[in-house]
């Protein structure tokens, strides 16, 4: 039993890291109706961002969230960027034709990432208090498991609070259910599609960094994630953040 227990944590803890990713693109698909093929590059920097970033500061829990909070700020504004250069033109375009420009950004992120970093996986040096343990029963269950548990539900909420409580919740909520009304009430669209992208990646790229001490930073990551995020996206409901964390719990 305690075996079955701490295989059922272990699936929760992995289901965090995956529902920052589908928080993301669900946000953003809700807005915005692009089909964003791009988000699993995002969450793939957030990995290499962080690597980079914890190298060079103290291997304590203090340095790992500044790196963790480095990447997404770093996405936060990549997705921005990326949002006014790119989706901002192809808004009133196909389907297709959306895919297989955000198709294009996975492969030019590809090999961005291959020529700074390489082409081998990156894993961090683990400090103590990532190995650390604790027990259940006769079992040992990673610690770091513990706080990426934790940190799912508590994005969550502090989503939730951004989208019930505040004036640019508002909006994205509107803009979610009908995007012809929103802009004719004298909401500039493109602001909020830009500050909704921008979002949606920083969470992106802030999965990236917290699934980091389980794996490693590699460039298949994007393709291996996407797939996973998209099944959440449906599952948990188009525009949905607690659909999505549900999903990701059922995934």
């Amino acid at each position: 039993m305690t075996v079955l227990l701490v295989q059922i944590l272990t699936g929760i803890a992995g289901a965090s890291s995956l529902f920052l990713v589908a928080a993301g693109l669900t946000v953003i698909f809700g807005v915005t109706r692009v089909v964003n093929f791009s988000h699993g590059s995002l969450y793939m920097l957030g990995a290499y961002i962080a690597w980079s970033v914890f190298g060079h500061l103290p291997h304590t829990p203090l340095g790992f969230v500044l790196s963790a909070a480095a990447a997404a700020l770093a996405l936060g504004i990549l997705g921005a960027v990326l949002e006014v250069t790119l989706l901002r033109r192809i808004y009133r375009a196909p389907e297709l034709l959306q895919l297989l420009a955000t198709f294009g950004v996975v492969l030019m992120v590809q090999d961005i990432a291959q020529a700074i970093w390489g082409a081998e996986d990156l894993t961090i040096a683990r400090p103590h208090w990532m190995r650390a343990f604790v027990r259940l029963g006769g079992e040992r269950f990673p610690l770091y498991d513990v706080i990426l548990i934790g940190a799912g539900p508590v994005v969550l909420g502090l989503l939730w609070l951004i989208l019930h409580r505040t004036r640019f919740g508002t909006l994205v909520r509107a803009a979610t259910q009908d995007r012809e009304m929103v802009a004719a009430l004298g909401v500039d669209q493109y602001v909020l599609f830009t500050a909704v992208f921008a979002l949606g990646a920083a969470l992106a790229g802030l999965g990236g960094a917290l699934g980091l001490p389980d794996g490693s930073a590699n460039l298949q990551l994007d393709l291996s994630v996407i797939t996973d995020a998209f099944v959440v996206v449906v599952v948990g409901g188009l525009g949905s953040i607690t659909g999505a964390y549900l999903a990701s719990l059922l995934i």
